[in-house]
């Protein structure tokens, strides 16, 4: 038994707005055998816009009663029977989650008319509700109205168990069928053909715009957990909404597959990706010379288009580092800017500075050490060389950072030297560094070369 559902809402995701209309309708795959519809007081506000696409006004909803109220018939009609609806994720989202509001756990298969019209009635121009039954010579009595488009949607779905030659929504129904969770815009062979390697894969939308970018050990295993779960967020379902599209890059390691999504992201900027276009070290040391001549080493917090000589994210861990140097190369405190005011210096008082800040030291001098500083800095950033396995048997990954700045990466033939950089570096590709990619190499920083044997 078939109940096919259709909502109205005031918004586009459950976990911040309500249901207003229900409609309901138990189909044997023959005919209808029972029908519900209700309007539904939100307890919310019904925008504008809203009333303006369905009709629903605040004032029908008035005296209409609330979820809870229905819902324990809502959840009898539903329990055991297949929820059919025009774009499923989105009506089972809003009703899984008021019913568990309400107490009552819904665990239903799914069947979605967007994905099996694509299936079953192939080359149409729209699968959205209304153009869709405009094709199939199906008549809307009331669009944009739960009662009126969940008779469309029967209608439709008699028509596809009609013509369902190829036996789509009995596959769609079989337990682990990807139909049941995937975006309705998203063609399951696209996810059949996802390797099970490491890599970095692409979520595209209808214009074939780059929406989101991971990567993953496993390409095929991580693209489906996108798409598991019931979350009501706003975020989710406009997520799922979007994709229309996969693509994908193999990388030998997942380290790779790391850095190429964070290259990517940064080139691409993604609207879906959030975490990495706020991942930033925060603070920076920058070389001036004063008036009188001096260099001076400061912390500043990183600005737009700056290179300092060292980067890092805690104000503490910078500050640690620059009295290191001061002590280790005698420098002053103040034209450190790590002493403020017009008391004595700490510097001339513990004997490492030698009264620059004074004018009792030339600036060549002190401005010799402070050079002697910045080197030994960039000296002790650390210079790897990491080589793994590659994409397959006849090569392996290499990983290139030099002086603690990453250099790039790509794949070497098995017969190419490894011991000679000139010769493997032809192999790699540079790319551009960012504070995500060396805070992924640091940890192999401890060894000037790792190499493993490929697998």
């Amino acid at each position: 038994m078939y109940a096919i559902v259709d909502i109205e809402t005031t918004g586009g995701h459950a976990a911040a707005h309500g249901i207003t209309e229900v409609a309901i309708f138990l189909f044997d795959g023959k005919e209808i055998t029972q029908h519900y519809q209700t309007l539904i007081n939100p307890r919310i506000h019904i925008p504008y816009y809203i009333t303006s696409l369905t009709g629903i006004t605040n004032s029908m909803v008035e005296d209409a009663p609330p979820f809870e109220a229905v819902a324990p018939l809502i959840h009898a009609l539903l329990r055991d029977r297949i929820f059919v609806a025009h774009n499923v994720n989105f009506d089972y989202s809003f009703i899984k989650h008021h019913l568990a509001a309400a107490g009552y756990d819904l665990q239903a298969k799914k069947l979605c008319t967007v994905r099996l019209g694509r299936k079953i009635f192939p080359g149409l121009k729209s699968y959205s509700l209304g153009n869709f039954c405009k094709q199939m010579g199906i008549t809307v009595n009331g669009r944009h109205r739960a009662s009126g488009d969940a008779e469309a949607t029967v209608r439709l779905f008699a028509r596809m168990l009609e013509n369902d030659t190829q036996k789509a929504i009995a596959a769609a129904l079989k337990a682990g069928s990807k139909e049941q969770f995937l975006p309705p815009n998203l063609s399951p062979d696209v996810v059949k053909a996802l390797p099970d390697t490491s890599g970095v894969y692409y979520f595209h939308d209808n214009k074939g715009k780059v929406v989101y970018v991971g990567k993953a050990k496993d390409l095929k295993k991580r693209v489906n957990s996108h798409f598991t779960g019931h979350s009501s967020s706003r975020q989710r379902q406009n997520f799922l909404r979007t994709i229309h599209n996969i693509t994908f890059q193999e990388t030998g390691t997942e380290l790779m597959a790391g850095i190429l999504e964070s290259v990517e992201i940064k080139r691409l900027w993604p609207a879906y990706n959030y975490a990495q276009k706020r991942m930033e070290f925060r603070y920076g040391f920058y070389l001036f010379e004063d008036q009188q001549g001096y260099l001076r080493l400061a912390i500043e917090k990183k600005r737009k288009y700056s290179h300092p000589l060292h980067s890092f994210n805690l104000l503490i861990d910078g500050q640690r580092l620059l009295r290191t140097l001061i002590r280790e190369f005698e420098l002053c405190p103040k034209l450190c800017f790590l002493q403020k005011g017009n008391g004595t210096c700490v510097g001339i008082t513990a004997a490492t500075c030698h009264g620059a800040c004074e004018k009792a030291e030339a600036p060549q001098s002190y401005n010799e050490r402070v050079k002697a500083a910045i080197s030994f800095l960039q000296e002790q950033q650390p210079s790897v060389t990491i080589f793994d396995k590659g994409r397959n048997s006849g090569e392996r990954s290499c990983i290139l950072m030099e002086k603690g700045r990453f250099y790039g990466m790509g794949y070497v033939p098995l017969h190419i030297n490894t011991e000679d950089a000139a010769l493997f570096r032809e192999y790699l590709t540079p790319y551009p560094e960012n504070e995500v990619i060396i805070s992924l190499l640091r940890p192999y920083a401890g060894n000037s070369r790792q190499l493993s044997s490929p697998a």
